[in-house]
């Protein structure tokens, strides 16, 4: 089964999204932004969500951790708990 490992930045909107997006394109670290803005608890771990499974998180999340190239930032995402910055740092399908 397909298995992949992720971090995230989690905001209420996605003018912010935007921004932080901006940010580390121009090379800020996607983990401190994460400890800065990110609403989710994993934002105290730079956003690192671990390894997880299809299925497992929201289906919007999920359709992107499982077709978006790996260690390239992805987003915004919306989702019911706001918008999303995803980035995958490891997969196997």
């Amino acid at each position: 089964m397909a298995q992949a490992a992720a971090r995230h930045i989690l905001v209420q909107d996605e003018a912010t999204c935007n921004e932080l997006k901006s940010k580390i394109a121009a090379g800020e670290d996607f983990a401190a932004l994460a400890q800065k803005h990110s609403m989710c608890p994993s934002g105290r771990s730079g956003g690192d969500l671990g390894t997880f499974g299809p299925g497992q998180m929201v289906p919007e999340f999920d359709k992107v951790v499982f077709s978006a190239p790996v260690n390239e930032v992805q987003g915004p995402v919306k989702t019911q708990f706001g918008y999303h910055l995803l980035e995958v740092t490891q997969r196997t399908d």
